[in-house]
């Protein structure tokens, strides 16, 4: 299998639209690793690009899961290896484009996914809605601190599988996660912003979103039904409790710009902490030549070196 290019890094750095130039410049197509676009119908929301600005690239696993459906990285991992065997076989170039870490690994790394114990996931939910997640946050943070850090006290359903996890396994997150270890061939292109300069292109996004009828298609979905997954995403989370009157729209407008800097910021930090990631400018004049140059070293070996260029720190 040939190099596939992987262009990561925070929300709203254009990673979509370096994935376009590079796959037309490369004879590739598209594979998403960002794990909202893989629903149908969240469009305008998780910002995925249109027919237009696709110009003509074929573009893979988007819109491949309904809205009311719960994917998982598990299944991810099937399709989108089957995915690039695929444009191997053809030999088409393969630039995975998305912010979702956690796919972008599975995609390109070992990993194995541990069972379930519907049982014990059972007991650990029953107690996360009666005792709170905090606590069970807490019970992680003795087990594996590394895992609690990494889990926000409020999220349940992260800290239930985390618990699961390591009561079947013995530990959280699985071992291929502290390893950075390419089980495909890969070259990652991380695309950065200084911190004022991403904030501002957050605000304008979820402007942009609210002009493009971000309500009106949340609405849509809330009629079809969304998956607790899927209701959890940046925007659409804001968005329904607005609709459900526990938010006016100013707040709601507010809160997702609040909730999109906290994922970037998060994003920054899973990405940052992978030492084979390649990071570039994102305002770059010349970003598009120096990605090339990145994927023309990498398809020379010249990029065996794990430790990448020092990137700029979010001040």
């Amino acid at each position: 299998m040939g190099v596939v290019v992987a262009v990561v890094g925070p929300t709203a750095t254009g990673k979509s639209s370096l994935a376009v130039s590079l796959a037309r410049a490369l004879g590739g197509e598209v594979v998403n690793a960002d794990a909202f676009q893989l629903y149908r119908g969240m469009d305008v929301g998780t910002a995925k690009v249109t027919d237009a600005e696709r110009a003509g690239v074929p573009h893979h696993l988007l819109d491949v899961v309904e809205p009311d459906q719960v994917t998982s990285v598990a299944r991810y991992r099937a399709q989108g290896r089957a995915v690039l065997a695929d444009l191997d076989a053809r030999g088409r170039r393969a630039v995975v484009v998305g912010g979702s870490g956690l796919y972008v690994r599975a995609l390109l790394d070992p990993m194995s996914f541990p069972g379930t114990d519907p049982a014990l996931r059972a007991a650990l939910e029953e107690r996360a809605e009666r005792e709170g997640p905090g606590v069970l946050h807490d019970e992680l943070a003795l087990l594996d601190p590394a895992a609690a850090a990494g889990i926000d006290r409020r999220n349940a359903r992260r800290l239930v599988r985390a618990l699961e996890v390591h009561a079947l396994t013995g530990q959280v997150p699985p071992r291929e996660l502290t390893r950075y270890v390419y089980e495909v061939p890969a070259v990652q292109i991380g695309l950065e912003l200084s911190r004022a300069a991403l904030d501002a292109a957050i605000s304008a996004r979820v402007d942009a979103m609210w002009t493009a009828g971000l309500v009106e298609e949340v609405r849509r979905l809330r009629e079809v039904g969304l998956s607790v997954t899927a209701a959890r995403a940046v925007g659409y989370a804001q968005v329904l409790a607005m609709l459900d009157g526990r938010l006016d729209e100013a707040s709601a407008r507010e809160q997702t710009v609040v909730a999109t800097r906290r994922l970037a910021r998060k994003q920054m930090g899973w990405f940052g902490r992978d030492p084979r990631v390649r990071w570039l400018p994102a305002d770059a004049g010349d970003l598009l030549d120096r990605a090339l140059g990145l994927v023309a070293r990498a398809d020379a070996g010249q990029l065996d070196d794990p430790a990448a260029p020092t990137r700029r720190a979010l001040p």
